[in-house]
């Protein structure tokens, strides 16, 4: 049985996680509330940029863009996956690294017919661990990201699509739902199919589909449609991927916020236990004292 200094020793230590894990919840409650102002915020850009682009591909059906048809063989597909740079997120990167390993198992034979573009040190090093081919990533991006931070890999990722080094690619990430919800999401980036053929991207919001059922405006186009679909597409494409990376990064916080609210509880619960240990113990120890003094009493009789 364990003494009564080395049970107060796990009282207090405890008592001192708690404090740490109610500190990491309340700040991850206020990034998360910043995190979600911001993906908000963003989402009639790039609502207005899928109203342009399918405006000029509705407008004119000789228009024509490689970023907007499917290949007719797939060679080799990308997978852009998002996760985070630390842990203490509960489920958060586990339930997604799961999620992208299973489908490339299931739709790769080898390594030469896919190649991953990771976000997150976490991500990282899960697919290097696994030697698993990484073309490129990017770790220390900021809670509350700047598009500056991801312009390269945004830039290059959309490069590769078309330097054909992939025929199509995928981002992988976690779709806030709410504060205690999550889904992890595979959508679609390249080819821009979407737009086109009038599908919903999955990470289509509210706004849009309203945005979509007024009706497409007419535009002017100057100099021409086809060199604005050329300018637009690519930031199109990276306007996705910013968006995507927002909304990672507010399931990110409402997932650790909730990982340290049933942290902060367990703790309470162990301190709860550890107390009624202590007390049960002091409470053995005072009585085997008093058998003691009664025993050491009797035998002066």
């Amino acid at each position: 049985m364990a003494s009564l200094r080395d049970i107060k020793t796990k009282i207090n230590s405890t008592k001192k996680t708690k404090q740490i894990t109610k500190a990491m919840e309340m700040v991850s409650a206020a990034k998360l509330t910043k995190a979600q102002n911001k993906a908000e915020s963003f989402l009639p850009y790039t609502a207005k940029i899928r109203e342009v682009v399918s405006s000029i591909a509705a407008g004119d059906q000789e228009i024509s863009h490689p970023m907007l048809e499917d290949r007719e063989e797939v060679k080799r597909t990308g997978y852009l996956v998002i996760t985070s740079d630390r842990g203490l997120a509960g489920a958060y990167n586990s339930s997604l690294l799961r999620h992208t390993y299973q489908t490339i198992q299931e739709r790769h034979e080898s390594q030469d017919e896919y190649g991953i573009i990771v976000m997150g040190r976490v991500g990282r090093d899960f697919f290097k661990k696994r030697n698993m081919p990484v073309v490129q990533e990017i770790v220390g991006v900021a809670d509350e990201p700047e598009y500056a931070e991801i312009k390269n890999i945004a830039e290059t990722t959309v490069e590769m699509f078309t330097d054909e080094f992939f025929d199509e690619i995928y981002i992988h990430f976690n779709h806030f739902i709410s504060a205690i919800s999550q889904k992890v999401t595979e959508t679609k980036l390249l080819p821009l199919t979407d737009v086109t053929n009038g599908e919903e991207n999955t990470t289509q919001t509210e706004g849009e589909d309203e945005a979509e059922n007024k009706g497409q405006l007419e535009y002017i186009y100057e100099p021409s449609a086809e060199v604005i679909l050329e300018q637009l597409l690519p930031h199109y494409a990276e306007s996705i991927i910013f968006g995507s990376l927002l909304d990672a990064k507010a399931s990110e916080f409402g997932a650790r916020m909730t990982a340290m609210s049933s942290a902060t509880d367990n703790a309470d619960d162990r301190i709860g236990e550890l107390n009624l240990s202590y007390n049960r113990a002091r409470q053995a120890a005072i009585t085997q004292e008093i058998n003691e003094i009664v025993g050491g009493a009797s035998a002066l009789e």
